[in-house]
């Protein structure tokens, strides 16, 4: 008699269109970290999704998924999308990749698929729901650097960098137990002005919003679970409490939603 096999939900990551090798051939990639923390945390099989632009078929992909994590990098959401001035030269984009998670995050947020989006995707959550971004924090007045400090060492690179403060009684707060939280982000953008349904849950006192969850969809309806972080989790998870417990609360999000979200529901919603 064939043993009952348990079925792991399915969790996209979403990758960068990248070149690679002395050929520059072209690449989907996504760092290993998201990968580690779906086996190790979630409990649930990576897919990795790649940045195909207007060939990637939203539908199919939310049809089969049971959670989407959408990754850091080191591109930027093009300001045609945000009606922002042109990026200054040299700056990293990758409209594949735009072209591929600003519809699915749309979509996933109104079915109710649970999104945990970090970095450049906390970025991309806030643009696609209406949202814009600042495109140089440091030349803001009063306002940090938040950039990667240019060092070898990614022990220095990943340092906690400053203080986050954590709204009260909202997911953060519950998941911290502490009013305030030290992060560790790499970044440039930062939210401008949010997108309707975006809510701030960790703004620094200079004023940059470090973390949102998502309370309504485009279309008015109450979501389920998206929340979005500037920090990045994904690299401390085995030595910080509140990153490991960023991806343990998204897990539950992913095995709600997996059981009884395809019923009909849709994932518990962060608040």
């Amino acid at each position: 008699m064939r043993a009952h096999r348990v079925v792991k939900p399915l969790v996209g990551i979403s990758c960068c269109s990248k070149q690679f090798g002395f050929f520059g051939m072209p690449y989907d990639a996504a760092s290993n970290t998201y990968v580690e923390t779906t086996d190790n945390i979630v409990g649930a099989v990576p897919i990795l999704i790649p940045a195909n632009g207007p060939a990637a078929d939203i539908e199919t992909l939310l049809e089969r998924l049971d959670g989407i994590i959408l990754t850091g990098s080191r591109s930027n959401v093009h300001p045609s999308y945000y009606d922002g001035p042109p990026h200054a030269e040299g700056t990293w984009e990758d409209p594949a990749r735009d072209g591929t998670t600003l519809p699915l995050i749309r979509a996933a947020v109104s079915r109710g698929v649970p999104v945990l989006a970090i970095c450049r995707g906390f970025q991309e959550l806030n643009v696609a729901l209406g949202g814009s971004l600042h495109q140089r924090l440091q030349d803001l007045p009063d306002r940090l650097d938040h950039s990667s400090p240019l060092v070898a060492s990614r022990e220095l690179r990943m340092a906690k960098a400053h203080s986050v403060r954590v709204t009260l009684g909202g997911w953060l707060h519950r998941l911290a137990g502490a009013s305030e939280i030290a992060v560790n982000p790499l970044h440039n953008r930062g939210v401008d002005r949010l997108g309707p349904g975006v809510v701030v849950k960790a703004p620094v006192p200079a004023g940059t919003i470090e973390a949102v969850n998502v309370v309504a969809t485009p279309a008015g309806a109450i979501p389920g679970f998206a929340i979005g972080v500037q920090w990045h989790p994904e690299n401390d998870w085995q030595t910080d409490r509140v990153s490991r417990g960023i991806f343990e609360l998204f897990a539950q999000a992913v095995h709600v939603y997996a059981e009884d979200g395809r019923m009909g529901g849709v994932s518990a919603a962060a608040d």
